[in-house]
Parts: C-alpha cells; sequence; structure tokens
C-alpha cells in the first residue's frame, strides 16, 4: 500500500498534465504536509511564473481537472480546497485513510515496496590484525551495517567487505613476537582478548632491541615472498584475531561475519598487475622512483600536482594499489552495480583519485557509482575527539561495559520494581542499543557528543525511549488478552489523534527507500521518533483498553501495526526490543 503523500501526488501531476498539456507531463506536485488540512499542493506558485497566469487561476484549472475531480468521486479525498495566493488543501476521508492502514496492517512488509534490485558492495567496520577495535571504528561499523540492513531490506543484494588491515610491514615484529611468547602460550591468546598489549609489547622490543628489529624486518621480507612457515604464523594472527573482531560484532549486534572479511592480503596476486596495466595504458608514469598517476584537478601545495602513488620508490605498495585493486575486482568479481565506502572524512581526497584513476583505467564503468559514506568524529564533552584520560584512543570495548554499566544504573533507578533477572538481561540491550541509535540517529557525516546519560534516558530522542513505546505496544496487547488475539484489522477513523497516527505509518515505506537512496540512517531515527511520539499522544487521548469493542478493534490494529513498525524500524537499525521494559 503506497503511503498516502504516494498516492495523491501522481494524481495532482496528472491533474496539472490536463490542465496545461503535455509539455507539464509528470510536473512536481510539490506536495508537502499541512497545517489545515492533511497535505498542501503548492504546485501553482512555481506553474504561475511558467504559464503566465495568476497563482490562483492556476490552481482553479488543477482543482478542476478530472483527475482531481476523481479524488473526490472514489472517495479518496474528502475535500480539496484552495486557499490564499493558490495553495491546494486536501483532505483525505477517513474512510480512505482506514482502509489504507487496514491494507499496510495486512501487508507483511508494512507498505515497503522493494526497489529495482542492484548488487551493493559495502565497505565498512576495517579493524586492524592484532590491534584493539577502538572508538574510531564504531561509526563505520554501525553505520555500515544499519545501511547493509535497509538496503537488503528495499530488496537490493548487498555483499559486505570487511578490509580488514592484515598485511604490511607490522607484521614482521608480530610474528616474531609470537614466535617468542609460544605458540598457544597465555601470551599469544591476548591477540584475541587484548590485542594492544600484544602489539605494544611487540612495539617496545623492536624500538628497544637492535636484534629483534633485524628479524623482524627480515620476516617481512618472507611474508611478502610467500614462506609457508611465516604464512602459517600470519594467518595465526589472522585466526586470533578473527575471534577478538567476532566478540565486538557479537556485542554489537552487527551482520559482519568472518564470511565478509576481505582485508589487504587478499589483493596482494593484483597489484603487480594494477602497476602493469596502468603503466602499460601511460596513465603511470615514474617520479623521483616511485610509480605515480597525475591526475588533472588534484594539486598539493603551492598547486603542485598530487600523485597518487601506487608504488613506492623501494618497490612497496601502499594504500592507493590496494584500493585501485579493491575496484578491479568489486567491479569484475563481485558485479557491483553501487559501491559504497563507509570510511572517515579524512580519506574523501584519496578515495577521489582512486576512483577518477580507475575511471581512466576503464576498471570502474561510467554506469557504476562509487560513493564515499562520510564518517564525522565521536566526542567528548570538551568537544574533542573522544580518547582516554592519557590521549589514547578509547577502547571500543571498554566503550561498550561503560553503556551496559550506565544502562544497568538507570534501570535499576527507574525500574526497581524489576527482578534482578529482568534487569540484568535488560542492561545489555538498552545499553548497546543506545550507543548505536546516539550514532545513527545524527548525520553520519556530522560529529556528535558522547553522552552515556543522556543516551540512557527514557526521554527524548533516545533508543531506550522507543524500546519502551514498542514495550507499550505488547503489554496493550497482553492486557487486550482474546480481544487483541481476535482483534479485526478493519480500521475506523474517527479523532484527530487516530488520523495524526495513521497518516505517520503510512509514511513507513517512502522514509525507508530514502534512507537506502540517500544513505542515511538518522531519517529512520527521526521518523521512529516522531512516530513514537504520535503514538504516545494517541494513547493519552483515544483509549484503547476501555473503549467498546468497533472502537476497540480499530485501535488496537492501529496499536498493532506501531508495534510492528517500530519493531522493524529498529531492526533495520540493528537495535533490540525487549518483550517489557
Amino acid at each position: 500500500m503506497p503511503s498516502a503523500a504516494a498516492a495523491l501526488a501522481p494524481v495532482v501531476s496528472a491533474a496539472i498534465e490536463e490542465a496545461f498539456g503535455p509539455e507539464l507531463r509528470d510536473a512536481d506536485p510539490v506536495l508537502r504536509p499541512s497545517q489545515h488540512a492533511d497535505f498542501q499542493a503548492n504546485a501553482a506558485l512555481p506553474l504561475a511564473k511558467q504559464l503566465q497566469m495568476a497563482p490562483r487561476e492556476v490552481a482553479q484549472r488543477i482543482v478542476a481537472a478530472p483527475s482531481v475531480q476523481a479524488l473526490l468521486d472514489d472517495g479518496v479525498c474528502a475535500s480539496v480546497e484552495i486557499s490564499g495566493p493558490g495553495f491546494i488543501n486536501l483532505t483525505l476521508a477517513d474512510g480512505w485513510l482506514g482502509s489504507a492502514v487496514s491494507a499496510t496492517a495486512a501487508d507483511p512488509r508494512h507498505g515497503v515496496a522493494q526497489q529495482a534490485p542492484q548488487r551493493v558492495v559495502i565497505d565498512y567496520s576495517a579493524p586492524n590484525v592484532a590491534k584493539e577495535m577502538h572508538v574510531g571504528h564504531l561509526r563505520t561499523t554501525v553505520v555500515g551495517d544499519a545501511l547493509a540492513r535497509v538496503l537488503e531490506h528495499l530488496g537490493h543484494t548487498v555483499v559486505r567487505q570487511n578490509h580488514i588491515g592484515d598485511w604490511g610491514t607490522p607484521f614482521g615484529m608480530l610474528i616474531e613476537h609470537l614466535l617468542d611468547v609460544g605458540e598457544g602460550s597465555e601470551e599469544a591468546r591476548l591477540v584475541e582478548t587484548d590485542p594492544n598489549s600484544f602489539y605494544q609489547a611487540a612495539r617496545a622490543k623492536f624500538d628497544a632491541d637492535p636484534a629483534f628489529a633485524m628479524r623482524a624486518r627480515a620476516r617481512v621480507v618472507a611474508l611478502q615472498g610467500g614462506d609457508g612457515d611465516t604464512l602459517r604464523l600470519w594467518g595465526e594472527l589472522v585466526e586470533l584475531s578473527k575471534h577478538y573482531f567476532n566478540g565486538i560484532y557479537s556485542r554489537l549486534g552487527v551482520s559482519l561475519t568472518d564470511d565478509d572479511l576481505a582485508g589487504e592480503s587478499t589483493y596482494n596476486d593484483d597489484l603487480a598487475r594494477v602497476c602493469d596495466e596502468l603503466t602499460e595504458a601511460g596513465i603511470a608514469t615514474v617520479s623521483d622512483g616511485a610509480l605515480c598517476v597525475f591526475l588533472d584537478g588534484f594539486t598539493g601545495r603551492e598547486g603542485k600536482p598530487l600523485p597518487l602513488i601506487i608504488r613506492k620508490s623501494d618497490g612497496g605498495y601502499g594504500y592507493g594499489t590496494t584500493d585501485l585493486a579493491t575496484v578491479r575486482r568489486r567491479v569484475r568479481d563481485l558485479r557491483a552495480d553501487r559501491m559504497l565506502y563507509v570510511i572517515g572524512v579524512t580519506q574523501s581526497l584519496h578515495l577521489q583519485m582512486v576512483w577518477a584513476t580507475a575511471r581512466r583505467a576503464g576498471w570502474l564503468p561510467d554506469d557504476i557509482e562509487p560513493v564515499h559514506v562520510v564518517i564525522g568524529n565521536v566526542l567528548g564533552a570538551d568537544r574533542k575527539i573522544l580518547k582516554t584520560r592519557s590521549g589514547a584512543p578509547l577502547r571500543l570495548m571498554a566503550l561498550l561495559d561503560e553503556a551496559v554499566a550506565a544502562a544497568r544504573a538507570a534501570i535499576d533507578e527507574d525500574r526497581p520494581g524489576l527482578s534482578e533477572e529482568e534487569r540484568a538481561a535488560l542492561a545489555p540491550q538498552v545499553g548497546i542499543g543506545a550507543v548505536k541509535y546516539a550514532d545513527l540517529s545524527v548525520a553520519h557525516d556530522s560529529e556528535y557528543v558522547f553522552d552515556l546519560e543522556r543516551m540512557v534516558s527514557l526521554h527524548g530522542n533516545t533508543s531506550r525511549y522507543l524500546q519502551y513505546a514498542v514495550a507499550r505496544t505488547r503489554s496493550i496487547f497482553r492486557k487486550a488478552g482474546d480481544a487483541g488475539d481476535a482483534a479485526d484489522p478493519a480500521v475506523a477513523i474517527t479523532e484527530p489523534e487516530e488520523r495524526a497516527l495513521a497518516l505517520a505509518l503510512l509514511d513507513f515505506g517512502d522514509v525507508l527507500a530514502e534512507v537506502g537512496d540517500a544513505l542515511e540512517p538518522h531519517r529512520l531515527c527521526t521518523y521512529l521518533f516522531e512516530l513514537a511520539q504520535t503514538f504516545s499522544v494517541f494513547y493519552e487521548q483515544c483509549p484503547i483498553l476501555t473503549a467498546e469493542p468497533p472502537v476497540l478493534a480499530s485501535r488496537l490494529a492501529l496499536t498493532g501495526l506501531t508495534r510492528d513498525v517500530l519493531a522493524e524500524g529498529l531492526h533495520l537499525l540493528g537495535i533490540e526490543t525487549p518483550e517489557t521494559m
């Protein structure tokens, strides 16, 4: 079932064509919600200039067109009126609105249409092997996962790519340290429990012990040369890190698995070929011993050409080489129609240069769209990037532990009547949900201040408020008993609060489509928060369980659809909805 706006917009567009001819086919009706009606079509004002007519006369001709008159004759609209200089106010008929909500309630997808399917490759999370995930990984993981969920729900095939850092010079010292502490030792197991300790111990030895540093450098050469024993040891570090990553992902409730891993090592065999093809095509040239690509429009200091280095002067490869190889593989092997890179804003210039190079090389066709989903920073109370007191990046697991503890404290204060078992179960659902929602509810390219007290509050635009709204709807159905189980899905709209809730519920499909097109999860958060607020007003003003049977059934149907839309929306954000709060 389309939203009310989606049902009205094409009719008004058709009326414009009927009134003024085929040259205005598919004209924008400029349809907006209105305080004076359900919707207001504002097309007459911009059309007046084009047609050299008074706006009110344009509006009168639109309203007189057969398509608009059919809205009245067919019972879609109760009234269509002109106000002011030429605004067209459209008020939906109660019967049509009730039928539309009933149809949406009966639809398993709740009005969400499937889009023309694409293969969408999403690059997100991207932690480093044998290193702690920190707060900087939070947003790319959470935003990327929400986008993957929404796009899949809209009918697209989503290919997750977790581009982990699993190759390069640090592995020389990490492998040598692994040999020093012993494979399978307690120190080695730190890679899956406390990777920073393992990494820092290796780094300290590298900096303090020349013999160890020499062994580490030799090990890098062996790794890059494909030495079997070195590769086995490297694989052990990767495997231990997988356990650590999966612990974080499980705690966060994100959908990444080992099958989604596509780290830097994936492209080793492609890197020389990337350089050769760019050289043969005349795209890459040697500059100061390094193989570089110079692109028009990319300049550095003093206007000098800015190079994309694809092979360093020492013969090693950098991020540019690997990222070009990812583009080739994602187009050729993964058959991407659209590629999303959910990474920080500092990578913007680099990505633009990589994509421009790939276009010139013919690896990135014009009909395939790469998108940088820019991720902003998480700030502390001082409005600086969130770090520990010592200035180190804040460990992500520590952050999640703190969030669960804050949630438990808030639940203990607000809901002392709950059993210990219930409060213990709720704390991680509320705490993890709070962290994810706080991140998702602001534009992904903006910064936000990490404030746990606000995040776990029952008031305001928080996940806990939304989780409570879902729990409240479920409680209503438990109290309704047989009446809830046998509720007739037919909806009758008689009160303003019922109308407001019905209109909001019909917008769910449009909002998800906008999230999928714009790649902005905060739009879904805003919608869910406003829906929960609208339901709260409905709940306060329209008695449900004490209503007479015909009204009871209708209001239970509205409540049930609210429950389903809120729960589905939170699920698409990766947030759990407890049965009770």
